[in-house]
């Protein structure tokens, strides 16, 4: 018992621990050291890029992926440094990462799935930062996108983070990805009403700066219901980026124009006939 108390004593006593820090506190130091520099050259490195990037008119999107790459292989060096300067063998340590890497592969591979999403629309680009688009029902700006997600603030102001592998196999649809957008709106009038005077109602509302003259905005007969016409105005937007304000305002107008023009709007309706029935009793 004496001497595993003794042992205790040799290992944990005053002064093995003194002995123990003052081994360990010039690595560790060094350690600190590195890391702190890796940190600065991180923020002068990004701070570089930027400049580099602003002269280079290189987009929102781009400049953020090469960021995001940056600032990882940086972060990955400085740690591999700081470990070598702990008296770590960064060769086995590397191999030991290998071996655990392939294991949580085959635990994570959403995650991972996620991650090599993110690089494809990083290369493919079906969107850019500051876009319109809408994803799996959802729709709203690109704010950032990252490795593992893509993150949108919706319109009324919910931030989604919705993850890459979601977005590689789903159909999106970006509103601002090409210069003009075209607002298709419809609306039912009389079948006795002249489809001549609706269009000129609805043509005179487009003589607006925000709308396009070419293409030139045309209106045209979508079906021939059996109680009403259904016909579409066919707008193209200057600024494709206002294209839910300005849709909900030309409805409006819409409305307006037509009641002005006293243009017969009629609700689906269903004609009641009296009917004569006669039966006949069965003879006793």
């Amino acid at each position: 018992m004496s001497q595993f108390l003794a042992d205790i004593k040799a290992t944990f006593g005053p002064e093995a621990l003194v002995r123990l820090v003052f081994d360990w506190a010039p690595g560790l130091i060094a350690a600190t050291l590195t890391l702190v520099v890796f940190w600065f050259l991180n923020r002068v490195v990004a701070r570089i890029l930027d400049r580099v990037f602003a002269r280079a008119e290189l987009d929102l999107t781009a400049a953020a992926f090469v960021h995001t790459m940056v600032r990882f292989g940086l972060g990955v060096v400085g740690v591999l440094t700081a470990l070598n300067q702990l008296g770590v063998d960064t060769t086995s340590v590397l191999a030991s990462l290998g071996v655990v890497g392939l294991t949580l592969g085959f635990a994570a591979q959403n995650t991972l799935s996620n991650v090599i999403s993110g690089l494809f629309i990083f290369w493919d680009r079906p969107f850019v930062l500051g876009d319109l688009v809408e994803v799996d029902g959802e729709y709203g700006r690109v704010d950032s996108i990252t490795l593992r997600s893509t993150r949108l603030v919706t319109v009324d102001g919910r931030m989604l983070a919705i993850p890459n592998a979601i977005i590689a196999e789903s159909k999106v649809a970006s509103y601002t990805n090409f210069p003009h957008l075209r607002l298709d709106l419809e609306v039912t009038v009389g079948v006795n009403e002249p489809i001549g005077k609706v269009r000129e109602v609805l043509l005179g509302l487009c003589n607006e700066p925000q709308f396009l003259t070419e293409p030139a905005p045309e209106v045209v007969v979508v079906a021939l219901n059996d109680y009403n016409v259904l016909v579409e105005l066919r707008v193209w937007l200057r600024d494709e980026t206002t294209h839910m304000r300005e849709r909900f305002a030309l409805r409006e107008r819409m409305k307006d124009a037509l009641d002005a023009a006293q243009v017969e709007m009629p609700f689906e309706t269903l004609q009641l006939l009296p009917m004569d029935v006669r039966t006949t009793q069965a003879p006793a």
